[in-house]
């Protein structure tokens, strides 16, 4: 069941908030579903090269709240924030709402988030740049900030060939099942001159052990992950899951397995084993 579930709705409520935040009635509720749908359309569309992750959009009696969290806030806010004030009365005419915010939040890691990091490999396929190469440049650049694990899966004419095929490049572990376990997943696709290419990235950012705030604009995993990356140089986290595989390659003082501890390394000839 887990691989089949989006993993972002699986979690919905356990370690994970609702993008949209409001409350309808029989009578609205439709309405305010397909007016959702139109603004994340929309701005999905005006916004093609602001590098959004997701859109936040919250209700209240006769105001209408919406939080792009992105990696490039430059480009949305525009010079002197013009940008933000042509979108805001846009947005206006499409939902025929007097009073509309926006709000940007800036995405510190956008190595970590799955849209984004889903978005860069579409556009570099679209640019004729080898996939493989791409999804391995995003897998390294994921792994070095952190992440537990990491899959992309791409399917369709992949360089252009005759037959469409399916293909996946995995790194570390993304456990479907474990609902504790923080994973982004996103699922874009890229529009080349030979057909669609469909990209799926999940990106494991560890376990959420401790209460996790709901909030729809909580930006999960930026402080974990960092945590979870200092504990690891220092030698004293990780978890008791990860401990075993850590004195094997030498993080808990046991040495490594070409010849660390007690024989010292094979080439170095001595003294407790290295990295």
């Amino acid at each position: 069941m887990g691989q089949k579930t989006n993993p972002i709705g699986a979690r919905l409520g356990i370690i994970r908030g609702w993008e949209s935040n409001w409350y309808g009635s029989k009578k609205d509720y439709a309405f305010k579903l397909i007016e959702d749908n139109k603004i994340r359309t929309y701005l999905n569309a005006r916004i093609n090269k602001g590098g959004i992750a997701k859109i936040v959009i919250e209700r209240t009696l006769n105001k209408l709240i919406v939080t792009i969290h992105t990696s490039k806030p430059g480009i949305i806010i525009g010079k002197g924030g013009g940008e933000v004030d042509r979108i805001k009365e846009e947005l206006k005419k499409l939902t025929g709402k007097d009073d509309v915010q926006i709000n940007i939040l800036e995405i510190r890691r956008p190595e970590l988030d799955a849209n984004i990091v889903g978005d860069t490999i579409a556009r570099q396929i679209e640019n004729r740049i080898n996939y493989k190469r791409a999804i391995k440049m995003a897998i390294a650049s994921a792994l070095r900030m952190g992440a537990e694990g990491i899959k992309i899966k791409v399917a369709g004419r992949l360089g252009g060939s005759e037959i469409a095929r399916t293909e996946e490049i995995k790194q570390g572990r993304t456990p479907l099942h474990t609902l504790r376990m923080d994973i982004d997943y996103a699922n874009v696709f890229a529009l080349t001159v030979y057909g669609k290419i469909g990209i799926k990235v999940w990106i494991c950012k560890g376990e959420v052990l401790a209460k996790r705030d709901l909030n729809p604009n909580f930006v999960g995993g930026k402080s974990d992950v960092s945590d979870r990356r200092e504990r690891r140089e220092d030698g004293h986290g990780g978890g008791h899951h990860r401990g075993d595989r850590d004195d094997r390659r030498g993080g808990g003082g046991g040495g490594e397995r070409r010849g660390g501890g007690a024989g010292g390394d094979r080439r170095a000839g001595g003294g407790g084993g290295r990295r």
